[in-house]
């Protein structure tokens, strides 16, 4: 059983989890000291069952939130086959928002995902042709990214496009990051490669900015500094830091 934060619906929280294809439970991979999906879990997870109390994500077009899930699977507009699962999901009366959230993988050793054949067909509309342009890129081998999994995210911002079209709301991939200081065996991170992260990560906004997902960097720590200034989320705020260190 994970260690949970305080004044977290505990039975909620493995539920996603365990219907998550990730298998971050069984595996232990939850209770690892670097574990990212500790962190978004206790994190979020204080809003499942208060969600008007999650305060509008920085740089986020979106209204007050009706709902907010832990491990929300994006479909693609096909049956069978491997489907997108976001972080979290945020539901507003006018968006979808799909976070994906990074702890530490950005700075280890490059695990790239790839692209089948399957993602090149003509359902992605014309407002998507930036991702798509990405896709193709990073497939021909033109475009690098070394810190950043931008295949992936390709491949989340369809996922949330075909989710959002169908629910007639907008759509929004927020890239939710941390920064952290040292690693768990109290090793430094290193610092150009949390530089190499950020130029990538703003090269990729550029890129895909005018498309119909909205992309959206953010990092963990400006997110923290938000929820503190809500005397409501103090407490759980100050009970991330303890647990997870500093995040940026």
């Amino acid at each position: 059983m994970p260690d949970f934060l305080p004044d977290l619906p505990e039975a909620r929280i493995l539920e996603a989890l365990q219907r998550a294809p990730g298998n971050e439970l069984r595996s232990g991979k939850f209770d690892a000291a670097e574990s990212s999906a500790a962190l978004v879990a206790n994190a979020f997870g204080w809003f499942l069952e208060r969600p008007a109390a999650l305060p509008p994500l920085p740089g986020v077009p979106a209204g007050a939130v009706q709902a907010v899930e832990l491990e929300m699977e994006m479909r693609f507009p096909w049956s069978g086959g491997r489907h997108p699962w976001l972080d979290v999901g945020v539901v507003t009366h006018t968006t979808l928002v799909g976070i994906e959230s990074k702890r530490y993988e950005p700075f280890r050793p490059a695990k790239q995902t790839g692209f089948s054949d399957v993602y090149d067909r003509p359902v992605w509309g014309p407002n998507m042709a930036r991702y798509t342009a990405m896709a193709q890129a990073l497939i021909a081998g033109e475009a690098e990214y070394r810190c950043l999994d931008a295949a992936q995210l390709v491949k989340h911002a369809y996922g949330i496009r075909t989710r959002a079209e169908k629910r007639a709301v907008g759509s929004v991939l927020v890239y939710l990051y941390a920064e952290p200081a040292v690693w768990a065996s109290g090793k430094p991170v290193d610092a150009a490669r949390k530089a190499q992260h950020r130029a990538e990560v703003a090269r990729f906004a550029a890129v895909v900015a005018g498309d119909e997902v909205v992309f959206v960097p953010l990092c963990w720590g400006d997110l923290l500094r938000q929820w503190e200034a809500e005397p409501a989320l103090r407490a759980h705020v100050a009970a991330i830091r303890a647990r997870f260190g500093d995040l940026g």
